[in-house]
C-alpha cells in the first residue's frame, strides 16, 4: 500500500492506504485537513491540493477536474482536486494549499475558534 502524506502549515499526517483511494478519502483517513465544500463531487475546487513527490503515479486527470481547477486559487503543474484523484503504487506526499486549509475551516467553526484563541488561526504571511 503507498504511503500518502499531507503537508500543511498546521499539522504533517500520514497513512497507508490502497490503491485506487482518492486522495480525499486519504485525507479524511488519517485526519489531514483538507476542505471539500461540495462533499468530493467535483463541484468546487476547494480539495485543491499540491501533489510534491509521486504525481506520475497518480490517476490521469479527467476534463471536469481541469475545469474545475480552472475555478481554483493559486492553480499550479502540480495541482489536483483531491476528490477526484486516485493513488497508484508509489508514496505521496501532498501539500495542503491555502484555498484547501481555509475551506476546511470554515466547515469545521468548533476547530477554528480554538486556532484562533490559539494564535494558530488565521496563518501569518
Amino acid at each position: 500500500m503507498p504511503k500518502v502524506t499531507f503537508k500543511s502549515p498546521l499539522a504533517e499526517v500520514s497513512a497507508d492506504v490502497p490503491t485506487g483511494t482518492t486522495l480525499l478519502d486519504a485525507a479524511e483517513a488519517c485526519g489531514a485537513q483538507v476542505g471539500h465544500s461540495c462533499g468530493g463531487v467535483c463541484g468546487c475546487s476547494t480539495c485543491h491540493i499540491w501533489v510534491r513527490k509521486g504525481l506520475d503515479s497518480l490517476s490521469e486527470q479527467t476534463d471536469a477536474e481541469a475545469d474545475r481547477l480552472d475555478m481554483g486559487f493559486d492553480v499550479r503543474p502540480y495541482s489536483r482536486l483531491s476528490c477526484q484523484t486516485e493513488l497508484g503504487a508509489e508514496d505521496i506526499l501532498v501539500e495542503i494549499t491555502e484555498e484547501s486549509l481555509t475551506a476546511f475551516m470554515d466547515e469545521n467553526p468548533v476547530l477554528r475558534r480554538s486556532l484562533e484563541a490559539e494564535g494558530k488561526w488565521p496563518l501569518k504571511k
